[in-house]
């Protein structure tokens, strides 16, 4: 009997001493710079969304987030390697629609488990894309190019910012509902993929409004449609695509920030709190807004928030999957 008392006194003295600990650390956190991998180019929509809100959380927990790109295999690359790194939330992951989403429905054999390899933090707002052609391109709308696709299987070449990007899969996911053949060309990030449109050695791209935007002001692309439930106040001659060609047809880029599985609750907590204040900044918000970014309910940014749209964007992509037949395996 003495030697079980023993045992429980030590059980909750290890315990207290547990969570002593991880009060500390999360009172001293951080005491160092923290790395938020990106995996994808620099210079592309994800990188540049998550370099914006980086620089403003980092002055409320008082250390720099350091950008660490590490592209490849549409994301799961550097979504590997975060999920590998050692949980004292010193290395998070941005996370994407397409590595943390689609990744578990696309690939048979995949480094990591997007809900169990990983504690959400928070989610950022979501993103729309635009789908946008050369400037000579013959198709004037939407309409136009999906009937131009279908006289032509496979000759409407489409670029992405790489395999299982949100560009890839919303163009997949296009073609599929409009019944069209496009051949899609993958790039080592959304940058190159849109320089070749405006070039014109591609016919077009999904892009993301934050950086669509500024080519379709300048008229250097043509914008002929856009991914969003409605219409954008920056796009106001732009239609929806559920208004052309494919009813209720909505999709939009969502990311959030993870970190490996075992991190401190109270770290998680402290960096969540330090966004949240960055979300009630009026001048933020206007300038994401500005960028047809869309902001979503406050309680819809918590970590736990995004641990729930996670689970059930991996169930969903799953069912897209069986019924488009995209597959990256």
């Amino acid at each position: 009997m003495k030697k079980i008392k023993t045992f429980a006194t030590r059980s909750l003295l290890a315990a207290a001493l547990v969570t002593s600990t991880f009060g500390a650390l999360a009172q001293a956190y951080p005491t160092k710079p923290v790395t938020w991998i990106v995996p994808f180019a620099a210079g592309g929509p994800t990188d540049a969304l998550a370099r914006s809100i980086a620089e403003r959380v980092a002055r409320e927990i008082g250390q720099p987030i350091v950008i660490d790109n590490a592209p490849g295999a549409g994301g799961t690359v550097g979504a590997a390697k975060a999920a590998r790194a050692t949980p004292d939330g010193y290395t998070m992951l941005v996370g994407h629609m397409g590595y943390m989403g689609a990744a578990p429905a696309l690939y048979k054999k995949l480094a990591y488990d997007p809900v169990a390899d990983f504690a959400p933090v928070f989610r950022f707002p979501d993103t729309p894309l635009v789908l946008m052609v050369r400037k000579e391109h013959p198709a004037k709308d939407v309409n136009a190019l999906v009937d131009y696709a279908k006289a032509n299987p496979d000759k409407v070449f489409i670029s992405n910012a790489g395999v299982g990007s949100s560009s890839h899969l919303i163009a997949a996911l296009w073609a599929a509902s409009a019944g069209i053949k496009i051949s899609q060309v993958p790039y080592k990030g959304a940058g190159p993929a849109l320089i070749d449109v405006i070039g014109g050695q591609v016919d077009g791209i999904f892009d993301q409004t934050n950086t669509a935007l500024p080519q379709i002001k300048e008229a250097k692309v043509r914008a002929l449609a856009v991914t969003s439930k409605v219409r954008l106040p920056q796009l106001k001659d732009v239609p929806t695509l559920n208004e052309t060609v494919l009813p209720n047809f909505e999709a939009s880029t969502w990311y959030g920030i993870y970190a490996p599985k075992g991190t401190p609750p109270a770290v998680l907590d402290k960096v969540q709190q330090a966004y949240l204040k960055v979300m009630t900044d009026r001048a933020f918000t206007d300038k994401m807004a500005e960028q047809a970014i869309q902001m979503l309910p406050t309680d819809q940014y918590t970590g736990a928030a995004l641990g729930k749209h996670t689970a059930a964007e991996v169930a969903r992509w799953k069912s897209v999957a069986a019924k488009s037949n995209i597959s990256l395996d």
